[in-house]
């Protein structure tokens, strides 16, 4: 059982979905089961066959959620003083063939948000920054493309 490394932002997300769908959303959909089997014959009860659909899709996500949360281990690097970006970091790019810059955090898998720039350290770009520092160039082969990217900063 490997360990997965998580921020501690990450580690608070997973944590209060569990007990969400545990204390909130598991008992609401006992309680729709319970209705719709009052409901009489099950085999063509719609909520009924719904709503076990929906628990089915509950427990298999609290499931997912525990083990994640047992094999979580929160990383709090000082990435400011690294030498080297590190899992955490919030790295400053710029693509050279657009000549954008872009800013990304390197985090877990579960709490990747590319939207706001937090991007997984196991990501094709996540690997290829893991471990750089500032000026170096690396690419990055996307499903579209190959990325040319050149660190700016990290911190």
């Amino acid at each position: 059982m490997d360990n997965i490394p998580v921020t501690k932002e990450t580690y608070d997300l997973l944590t209060q979905e569990l007990e969400n769908l545990k204390k909130v959303e598991r008992p609401r959909i006992l309680q729709e089961i319970a209705e719709a089997r009052a409901q009489g014959d099950l085999s063509e009860n719609f909520e009924y066959h719904s709503a076990k659909d929906q628990q089915g899709k509950i427990e298999s996500r609290i499931q997912f959620l525990e083990d994640r949360v047992a094999r979580a281990v929160i990383i709090e690097h000082d990435t400011a003083g690294a030498a080297r970006i590190l899992f955490g970091a919030t790295v400053k790019v710029k693509d050279l063939s657009l000549g954008k810059e872009y800013e990304y955090t390197l985090v877990s898998p579960e709490g990747s948000d590319p939207v706001n720039g937090k991007i997984s350290s196991v990501s094709p770009i996540g690997k290829a920054l893991i471990g750089k520092t500032r000026g170096d160039k690396v690419e990055v082969q996307t499903p579209k493309k190959v990325i040319k990217l050149e660190i700016l900063d990290y911190k």
